[in-house]
């Protein structure tokens, strides 16, 4: 009888056994346990006043490798390794330094501060390795000295500035502009920008132009000066915190109906929040792209985000963040997980994504550019095109 179950045993082991061999080989995918792990590097602000923007980014890239992780297409499991530049250059640079010194990540891609890229740029060429650019929108960044090392699924400011330009000036007829930016590179290169555009129009003029620092929380002088000598417009060339803290004063020294405008680096939800709902109705902003529902797939990547249980929203730029990680995985494909091949395989992929067909210039520069005007109604940023503002049953600050 022991002889007769010990028998029985090896037989029932043997054929476990088989089915396990079976059930593994079956569809000739390795099991996701056994695979190779391949990292790839997200940079962004994840603390500090811009912690929204880096946030959401980073929430939509992990979302793009969640999502090709599942497929099993991939003959290794990607990693996301997000690292916190906390919107400053020293910091980004200490973060790049790591980046490079660990081997097992192949690919990066930052920031959402155009300073922050500068001082990574270099670290990441040195060490042949690829950036690809996310949100940060100096046009100094894509340049030939740079390329093939440095790419970007986001347009530059001159692209954003463009079309806020022709649309406050020729649409809305605000010709009399003062101008406050940041010391920062952003915000000097906003400064230039915004001038060129609005030098476009006969009959406009710009009557003040005036710097601050970054962090800086007392702007009522310079409000004061503006005020006095009338404006049909204040473009601010900064970032969110800032922004907000000088509409909030704007309002408070009685400018509530000076209209502000900004591009992408002011259109967040804490800006609004920072303001106040009844302080930033009325504020105008342009971001690249479409809104997310007009976008090919806008729906299904909603529809993701929220079931990926994200507590924060992907913010302005999470769409450019969950295309670039397409892109490098597209580029994975390719060449596989070795840094300088992907330099080159980066560069060269072809995109159809959720931004629409993203392809490189000659500088690494995206050819898809894409613009959407904003205006803060309601507590919300909306498009301009779907809003009460152009309906006519609101008036912006400032209208006649």
């Amino acid at each position: 009888m022991k002889s007769l179950r010990m028998r029985r045993v090896t037989v029932i082991m043997t054929v476990l056994f088989l089915l396990t061999a079976l059930l593994a080989g079956c569809g000739g995918k390795e099991p996701a346990a056994d695979k190779k792990t391949v990292k790839i590097a997200f940079i962004g602000p994840l603390t500090g006043p811009n912690a929204m923007q880096g946030v959401g980014a980073r929430n939509a890239f992990q979302l793009a490798v969640k999502q090709a992780n599942a497929t099993g297409a991939l003959p290794y499991k990607l990693e996301v390794v997000d690292l916190d530049d906390a919107s400053n250059p020293a910091t980004g640079a200490s973060v790049a330094q790591k980046i490079v010194a660990d081997k097992s990540i192949v690919a990066v891609s930052g920031h959402w501060n155009s300073p922050v890229a500068e001082a990574t740029i270099p670290i990441f060429k040195s060490a042949g390795m690829n950036l690809l650019i996310w949100g940060a929108i100096s046009p100094k960044l894509t340049v030939k000295e740079n390329y093939p090392f440095v790419t970007r699924v986001a347009p530059t400011q001159s692209q954003e500035n463009a079309p806020l330009a022709k649309f406050v000036v020729s649409d809305l007829g605000r010709k009399k502009w003062a101008i406050i930016s940041d010391t920062s590179t952003y915000g000097k290169s906003n400064t230039q920008a915004w001038t060129d555009e609005v030098k476009k129009y006969p009959g406009t003029s710009i009557v003040s132009v005036d710097e601050i620092q970054v962090g800086q929380t007392d702007f009522r002088p310079i409000l004061s000066k503006i005020k006095a000598v009338g404006v049909d417009g204040i473009y601010f060339g900064g970032v969110v915190m800032e922004g907000a803290l000088a509409r909030r004063q704007a309002s408070e020294l009685g400018m509530k109906d000076t209209l502000l405008v900004g591009i992408s680096g002011i259109m967040d939800a804490k800006y609004i929040e920072t303001a106040g709902k009844e302080v930033a109705e009325g504020v105008v902003a342009t971001k690249p792209g479409k809104d997310v529902s007009k976008m090919p797939g806008g729906k299904a990547f909603v529809e993701a985000y929220g079931k990926a249980g994200f507590k924060e929203p992907y913010g302005a730029y999470g769409p450019y963040a969950y295309d670039a990680a397409n892109i490098i995985i597209a580029a994975l494909k390719k060449a596989g997980p070795d840094r300088k091949a992907l330099v080159d395989a980066v560069a060269k992929t072809e995109l159809d994504g959720l931004l629409g067909k993203t392809v490189f210039n000659e500088v690494g520069q995206t050819k898809n550019i894409v613009s959407t005007i904003y205006v803060v109604q309601d507590g919300k940023w909306v498009d301009w095109e779907a809003s009460d503002y152009k309906s006519g049953k609101r008036k912006l600050p400032g209208a006649q």
